[in-house]
């Protein structure tokens, strides 16, 4: 029972094929209904049975391993994928791929973890190449057997495009024409062969269709396609992620493909020394990627002339060198990740309308950048280590006026340098325009160091300045000579009860009226005057400092012509000096005549000071009080010196 089964089971799954093949020829009506009694016989897993599928030799679910031990991964009217191909199934491959002509629905095909052996292989390969399938991809390819001549048939297929993922051929000897002619030879617009460490790719026996051909990830180096004139409609070209070392021979590839338009050179091990040697590329060479190479500044040398993007990112490109090349066509830059310290000009470039310099070596970029490229619409300069100084002001200042032509801004643009400001946003910087224009800086110190020079000279006037230093450089002198002299005076031992200081128009009063009343009648006073008690042989300054230090007290006799006189200036500045040195209360104020303020000079603000703060004996013009100022002035200085001679009172009379 359950062998009758199995055969009837068989026999309509035999049936079905011939209703497949018969539907490639009958109108779409009929076609529809094929595939909904297919459906309907191999019902799915109860998802999606909406979905119109092939009837498949052998297979019993979606998603499921069937008796030939395949895998289908998907399975609709126009693309087909299947997985685990190993020559124990690949005739049932043959057999079922074989049925699908052109004129069929299906157009893409897709397998992947192929193992068979090099027969196997091609067969799958030329099964393809007649039926109705347009896009064949197939991936993980383990090939098991020694490689040897094929003789392929081209003509007469559908197919547009094929994708080759994953190649591992396990012959290690084997003539590389057998293997590279039979895909060097394909009759189709596009061509993918990647991550299958291939070596090598020879060129077409004749003009090729090839429009795109893709070798990323292989081991190609410089010696593909050197000579090769048939590859006239080729226009896109990846070969990244090779080992291509040697930019020249790369432009010399390019040079017989007249149709070339894109060519990416990206992640490989590219120079360029610019020793004498000439570059030839392709005239319709338009877009170009040299980024992740070994690149240096002589790259602008061995450049197409009529290329308008051009990527040399992430190179050791230092500077942009100015009229080795100039570029008319070039519109988009991209000099990410290099070396250079400055934004290039554009006299290379007349056309540049983007330009990427990220994550160079730019501290303080030139503000005359878009001066320079005024058909600049964008400039992504961000992610460089900006140094936050003066110079780095006016381009912040160009961002203001460009118009949101920089890229990234603001937050891409960041303080590296100085490391207080480091993090800092561009956008939040701020100097004054006196900290950057070292101009005006230095206009604006000299003006106030005149000013300030000015005024001190103006004080030094009005406080007579000049005066004190040279009466203080006096005292000093004084007090110095008198510390090294063994054999002076005392000193410090008082002698007299007070120090007159007076004008010598005022002489007349002073011996007549203030010496005689208070050296004579009781309550002897000794009084130093300087024309009985200076020294000869002493200076002035000499003999008025040690008069005041030797008396008690010092009377100053005040009046117009007291301010008048130089030295009377001199004996008040003395005494006040003592005054404040020593800490005592020395001064007597005799006030003989009023003294207008105005006639007062300005230098004698001392004078000013103690008349405003101290009180002072006023002489009086009626006799009747003049008993009572004698008495109160003999009052001020009353005092017992140690020294005092009892003779003296005598002598004075």
């Amino acid at each position: 029972m359950t062998q009758n089964m199995s055969f009837l089971r068989s026999s309509f799954l035999y049936k079905c094929l011939f209703a497949l093949t018969f539907w490639n020829h009958v109108s779409l009506s009929v076609e529809d209904e094929l595939f909904e009694s297919a459906s309907n016989n191999f019902p799915e897993d109860g998802s999606n049975q909406k979905i119109k599928s092939l009837p498949l030799l052998y297979t019993n679910s979606h998603q499921s391993k069937a008796n030939v031990d395949w895998v289908v991964i998907q399975n609709t009217t126009e693309s087909l994928s299947l997985s685990e191909i190993t020559n124990d199934n690949v005739k049932e491959l043959l057999t079922l791929l074989s049925n699908f002509r052109q004129g069929s629905r299906l157009k893409n095909l897709t397998l992947t973890n192929v193992s068979v052996d090099w027969n196997a292989l091609m067969k799958i390969f030329q099964t393809v190449w007649h039926s109705s399938i347009e896009y064949f991809n197939i991936n993980s390819v383990t090939q098991l057997s020694d490689i040897n001549h094929y003789k392929f048939d081209y003509s007469g297929t559908s197919m547009k495009a094929l994708t080759v993922t994953k190649i591992l051929i396990t012959d290690l000897y084997f003539i590389q024409d057998y293997l590279y002619r039979i895909f060097a030879d394909m009759n189709i617009a596009d061509m993918t062969i990647t991550d299958s460490d291939m070596i090598h790719m020879l060129c077409p026996s004749s003009k090729s269709p090839f429009r795109y051909l893709n070798f990323l990830k292989n081991d190609l180096t410089d010696f593909l396609f050197q000579n090769c004139d048939n590859l006239l409609q080729l226009e896109t070209l990846i070969l990244q992620k090779n080992k291509f070392e040697s930019l020249p021979k790369v432009s010399f590839m390019t040079s017989r493909m007249k149709s070339l338009k894109y060519l990416d050179m990206s992640n490989n091990l590219l120079r360029h020394d610019g020793a004498d040697v000439q570059c030839q590329w392709a005239e319709s060479l338009t877009e170009l990627d040299l980024s992740f190479n070994q690149l240096a500044d002589a790259v602008f040398e061995c450049l197409p002339v009529n290329v308008k993007k051009l990527s040399l990112q992430n190179n050791q490109i230092s500077n942009v060198p100015r009229g080795v090349v100039e570029l008319k066509s070039l519109e988009e830059l991209n000099l990410a990740s290099n070396r250079l310290a400055d934004l290039p000009g554009c006299s290379g470039f007349p056309s540049l309308q983007f330009l990427n310099i990220e994550m160079n070596s730019i501290l303080t970029p030139s503000a005359d950048f878009f001066q320079s490229c005024p058909g600049v619409r964008e400039l992504q300069a961000g992610h460089n280590p900006f140094k936050c100084s003066c110079e780095l002001q006016a381009f912040i200042r160009l961002e203001r006026q460009s118009g949101g032509k920089l890229f990234g801004w603001p937050a891409a643009y960041v303080c590296e340098y100085p490391e207080g400001l480091r993090g800092t946003e561009l956008k939040d910087f701020h100097l004054s325009q006196l900290a950057c224009n070292t101009t005006l800086l230095l206009v604006t110190a000299l003006l106030l160091t005149l000013v300030l020079v000015a005024a001190v000279a103006f004080l030094c006037i009005y406080l007579d300045v000049p005066w004190y230093v040279r009466m203080t450089w006096q005292w000093t002198q004084t007090k110095r000579r008198a510390w090294h002299n063994p054999h002076g005076d005392p000193g410090t031992i008082l002698q007299f009860h007070a120090f007159i200081s007076y004008s010598e128009r005022d002489s007349l009063w002073v011996k007549n009226e203030l010496i005689p009343n208070l050296e004579k009648g009781e309550g002897c006073v000794q009084l130093c005057q300087h024309e009985r008690n200076f020294i000869p042989g002493k200076s002035i300054v000499e003999n008025i400092i040690n008069c005041i230090e030797k008396s008690y007290k010092s009377i100053f006799v005040l009046s117009p012509n007291f301010v008048q006189s130089e030295w009377c200036h001199y004996e008040l500045y003395f005494a006040h000096h003592k005054l404040f040195s020593e800490n005592s209360n020395s001064l007597i104020l005799i006030l003989l005549e009023p003294i207008p303020p105005y006639l007062i000079p300005a230098r004698y603000h001392k004078l000013k000071a103690l008349m405003a703060k101290r009180t002072y004996l006023e002489w009086p013009k009626e006799r009747s009080k003049h008993a009572l100022f004698w008495a109160n002035l003999r009052a001020a200085i009353s005092i017992n010196l140690p020294t005092a001679d009892e003779n003296w009172c005598g002598e004075t009379d």
